[in-house]
């Protein structure tokens, strides 16, 4: 069985497991725009696997926004001191941040 996205995302520790994160967040795209084809979402809200960045630029415009707002600890996230697993959150919240 797969593990599930966030079981990738935590378990970054090094540039293997980013790298392996980094292809789940890949099939976790594709596998929305295959779900978004056959049954689009509302224009409004995210797609079916919760993406809010619907192109390249979104996605990176908000991993950017979020990386900069989190340069320091927020009530909901500790940021770590491991740089791969940082890296991996900020690529991840690109995926969810407005």
């Amino acid at each position: 069985m797969d593990k599930s996205l966030m079981e990738y995302l935590n378990s970054v520790v090094d540039e293997p497991t980013l790298i392996e994160f980094l292809n789940a967040l890949a099939k976790d795209k594709a596998d929305e725009t295959r779900k978004e084809k056959a049954n689009p979402s509302s224009p409004y809200g995210p797609g079916a696997n919760g993406w809010d960045s619907q192109t390249i630029e979104d996605y990176l415009f908000s991993a950017a926004a979020w990386a900069e707002a989190s340069k320091g600890d927020l009530p909901a996230y500790k940021r770590p001191e491991n740089p791969w697993k940082r890296f991996a959150d900020i690529l991840y919240t690109g995926k969810i941040y407005e």
